[in-house]
């Protein structure tokens, strides 16, 4: 039986001294964690919604029905906000629920109502109120009062979220071996949001409003968007490690060294508030900054990281009941190295830069996907379907990869990104066959999140 430390609100029977594995908190920690969960699982829901209109809004007879101007877009917006910044955030929300004692669970329920709501607001945002869809980097945004007091009430509930878990620490002696470790990952993610979201306070106060509406909105969420890129490497990394742990690997990393190389992610966010303090007006420089800022962060960490799970992989045991975690953790890894090699080829604005972001994404996605597996039973549901668990990562990866292929190919003919069809301008075989390819990979991916879905439906239909 589990043994419950009441004054910390953890219980261990999770593993957590046996390696890199987290042990599960309280009951109230695990059902806060599950209403995350289920915040990030209806993210998902939505996205694949608003992929349905996106494709109606462009088919024949049926895009009468949607009477707002460029509904395309705007379903668009909505569907990359859901499918990325909520969805990521939401199960960001999970892990730094599993990381914190039950202290102040009161504002950890708190930000996750507030973030629900948000999330509905941003859902229905297109047919409340008709809006400009802006296509900005990172987080897109229909320019509407509602749309963007749903983005507000969602921001508030993740800084209240974020604020718990640096408080709401375990006691000192889950911070030791491989387990603080993991731990030291998801507060270090923790703290990365913090400055996240003072960058876009920040960057709020700095920017003039005489900015055209699209580049005003990139500005404000360059700041910002490139730190939650650390967030989410952060929380990926220490994902992984937990993932490998639980396929029984042989990882080849002290739990220091594990420390040290997850804090050389963490570092290169306090050179941050030095890039607001020396903004001198020169737009290309402060972008810049923050671009090579995410180039030197994402130099160090992963690689020995997902060297050393490979050896551990190769030298550890097998289970098949791991399969599933083994397929998300090698399938995110593989995703992650094409996304990190694409980035050494983008020279200019074309889909080779869509093909990067769309590998480290799906990297991370896969992450959360493999994580979500192996934590049902644990935050009390059945066991998923082993056989198609251990398929959808697979399915899905290839999917990404098919899809990342024909963007860089297609980027590499000069096709532009964030435009669509006339507007493409595929002219040649080459373009069209490029094109051709990312379609298919996007539909491979899509029924890959839809096995997904209905893996862990299935299994949350009724506790064990």
């Amino acid at each position: 039986m589990s043994s419950t430390h009441q004054q910390t609100g953890i219980e261990i029977g999770d593993g957590g001294a046996r390696g890199f594995a987290l042990s599960m908190p309280s009951e109230a920690g695990r059902r806060l964690a599950s209403g995350w969960l289920w915040l990030g699982l209806a993210s998902l829901v939505g996205a694949g919604l608003f992929a349905i209109l996106l494709v109606l809004a462009r088919t024949p007879y049926f895009q009468d029905f949607f009477p707002w101007v460029d509904f395309f877009h705007t379903a668009l917006v909505v569907h990359v906000d859901l499918s990325v910044l909520l969805w990521f955030l939401a199960f960001a929300g999970v892990l730094w629920s599993l990381n914190s004692s039950s202290r102040f669970i009161v504002i950890g329920w708190l930000a996750l109502v507030l973030a629900a709501n948000g999330a509905v607001m941003i859902v229905l945002s297109p047919f409340v109120e008709t809006g400009i869809p802006v296509m900005s980097n990172y987080v897109p945004v229909i320019h509407s009062t509602f749309f963007m007091m749903g983005l507000i009430v969602f921001a508030v509930g993740i800084a209240l979220l974020v604020l718990r878990s640096l408080i709401a620490l375990p006691a000192a002696n889950l911070w030791r071996g491989a387990e603080g470790s993991i731990r030291f990952g998801f507060l270090a993610a923790a703290i990365s949001t913090l400055f996240a979201l003072a960058a876009f306070g920040w960057s709020y106060i700095m920017i003039p409003g005489t900015y055209d509406t699209t580049q005003y909105y990139d500005l404000l969420f360059w700041g910002s968007g490139h730190v939650l890129q650390f967030t989410y490497l952060l929380l990926m990394l220490a994902g992984w490690l937990w993932l490998a742990d639980a396929c029984g690997a042989s990882i080849p990393l002290t739990p220091r060294i594990a420390t040290v190389l997850l804090m050389l992610v963490l570092l290169p966010i306090f050179y941050v508030p030095v890039i607001y303090l020396t903004y001198a007006g020169s737009l290309p420089d402060y972008m810049g900054q923050f671009t090579q800022l995410m180039k030197v962060g994402g130099a160090f960490g992963p690689v020995p990281i997902a060297l050393a799970i490979v050896y551990g992989i190769v030298k550890g045991e097998r289970t098949s009941a791991t399969g599933p975690q083994r397929a998300a953790l090698l399938s995110s890894m593989f995703l992650f190295a094409i996304g990190g090699g694409i980035s050494l080829m983008i020279r200019d604005s074309n889909t080779i830069i869509t093909a990067h972001y769309h590998g480290t994404g799906g990297a991370i996605s896969l992450a959360f996907m493999g994580l979500t597996f192996h934590l049902l039973q644990r935050l009390g549901y059945r066991e998923p379907d082993l056989k198609w668990a251990t398929l959808m990562p697979y399915i899905y990866g290839a999917g990404q990869a098919l899809h990342i292929f024909g963007l860089l190919w297609s980027g590499g003919y000069g096709v532009q990104r964030k435009v669509a069809g006339a507007a493409q301008e595929l002219h040649g075989f080459a373009q069209k066959a490029g094109m051709g390819l990312m379609g298919f990979g996007g539909l491979i991916a899509v029924i890959g999140g839809i096995v997904f879905l209905v893996v862990v439906f299935r299994a949350m239909r009724r506790m064990k």
